[in-house]
């Protein structure tokens, strides 16, 4: 009957061996992660429309409240134009007196020398461009908020699939352990591995799905729209060309949004420094007087006169000064910001690139290999070489690889938006 026994317990054995390779070969049938990773993240009911970067960046534009903010300047701007395009008023005068003439009713009007009325509504308008400049400059730091946000949603996502797969796969090795224990097929200390790892699985699902939500809660604060909703992102990260520092430079010399917001705002002290010189130019008031109640050498007259302010007291050359220093100040800081940007610019390409080489590293080699790795553990295991927790190390030193290429990709893109947001400019 002993040999009988033990037939029966290898028979059961045998099966347990088999369910836990079924189960395991589920892990090797899950695609690499480094792949130009797209998040399986389930979509609220009614939302499920597909996201991509571009429609993610277009939706910023349109809804994000800093934006919405920053373009009620213009109104702001377009109100200050009005303003400077307003003309003195004339002023009245009536007076009743005892002696003649008795009554005297006149009018003056200002008039402004030195075209102060044209200066200010030169400074008017190139507030408005500077305006328009700096709304530009916010649009490129959300657009480069948004790519960042975007990919970390897209790499959380892809993270918790893969954690998640983990943690089905330890819970099915827990039971097949468990199993085996029973039929006395291997140590109890197995067991205790196999629910180790299933308790350390299960924690990191939690923290994944709480970076997943956090992830998509700042995504949506950015496109303007409520922080619970989720979409699938269809946007894969694109490696397939070289980030050069040279390009880079060119594009930003020439279109970064901070500098042209800088220029603008340089022109617009230019025409400051105009008008402070316009000012110094004294205005005069013409006026006329029609005067009643002087019998009776007349009963109506008239009379004539002009104001003119003296510049004695005020000359406005301090004004002058002051607009000089200050247009003095913007061109150094203009200066400085272009060698700040250069670096930034240069720093950011730098890493960009060399994360694109890492992840291009990850998608093309080390996960191929890792993946290699897994498949000849397994057979390992199949053939009775080596044990469960074996292969289960195996496997985890997979799911790690894994997760690094996620990192990868998530650093690359991270540091495609910082260079976005040094060019001040989409990346052609």
């Amino acid at each position: 009957m002993r040999p009988l026994r033990n037939s029966g317990r290898s028979h059961r054995g045998a099966v347990a061996r088999s369910l836990a390779v079924a189960a395991l070969l589920a892990w090797c049938a899950a695609p690499a992660a480094a792949q130009d990773p797209a998040p399986r993240q389930p979509a609220a009911a009614g939302l499920d429309e597909p996201l991509t970067l571009e429609a993610a960046i277009a939706r910023a534009t349109a809804a994000n409240p800093t934006i919405a903010a920053a373009r009620l300047g213009a109104a702001v701007d377009a109100a200050g134009l009005s303003v400077a395009a307003e003309r003195p008023n004339p002023e009245a005068t009536a007076e009743i007196e005892k002696e003649t003439p008795r009554q005297s009713f006149g009018i003056s009007v200002p008039l402004e020398l030195g075209g102060k009325r044209a200066r200010r509504m030169a400074v008017s308008q190139a507030a408005i461009r500077a305006g328009a400049a700096d709304l530009e400059a916010v649009i490129a730091q959300v657009r480069a908020d948004v790519r960042r946000g975007y990919f970390e949603t897209v790499v959380a996502g892809e993270r918790l699939s893969v954690l998640d797969d983990a943690r089905r796969i330890a819970a099915q090795a827990a039971t097949v352990s468990k199993t085996r224990f029973d039929d006395g097929d291997i140590p109890y200390l197995e067991v205790l591995q196999a629910e180790l790892a299933l308790a350390a699985a299960e924690a990191e699902v939690l923290t994944a799905r709480g970076a997943l939500a956090a992830s998509w809660a700042k995504l949506n604060a950015l496109l303007g729209q409520p922080s619970d909703r989720t979409r699938p992102l269809t946007t894969t990260a694109d490696a397939s060309r070289a980030i050069t520092a040279a390009s880079a430079l060119e594009q930003a010399r020439g279109r970064s949004a901070e500098l042209v917001a800088l220029d603008r705002r340089i022109d617009e002290q230019r025409a400051r420094v105009a008008l402070a010189r316009a000012m110094r130019v004294p205005d005069v008031a013409p006026g006329a007087t029609l005067t009643h109640g002087a019998e009776p050498e007349f009963t109506y007259g008239w009379r004539a006169g002009l104001t003119v302010t003296i510049p004695l007291f005020t000359t406005h050359k301090a004004g002058v000064t002051v607009e000089d220093a200050t247009l003095a100040q913007l061109q150094a800081q203009r200066a400085a910001r272009l060698q700040r940007v250069e670096g930034d610019v240069a720093s950011a390409a730098a890493s960009a690139e060399a994360q694109r080489q890492a992840y291009l590293r990850y998608r093309d080699v080390i996960v191929p290999k890792a993946e290699q790795v897994e498949r000849l553990a397994l057979e390992s295991f199949q053939s009775g070489q080596t044990g469960l927790p074996a292969l289960l190390l195996a496997f985890q030193a997979t799911r790690d690889v894994r997760l690094r290429s996620l990192d990868a990709v998530g650093q690359f893109q991270s540091a495609v938006a910082d260079l976005e947001r040094a060019v001040g400019a989409p990346l052609p």
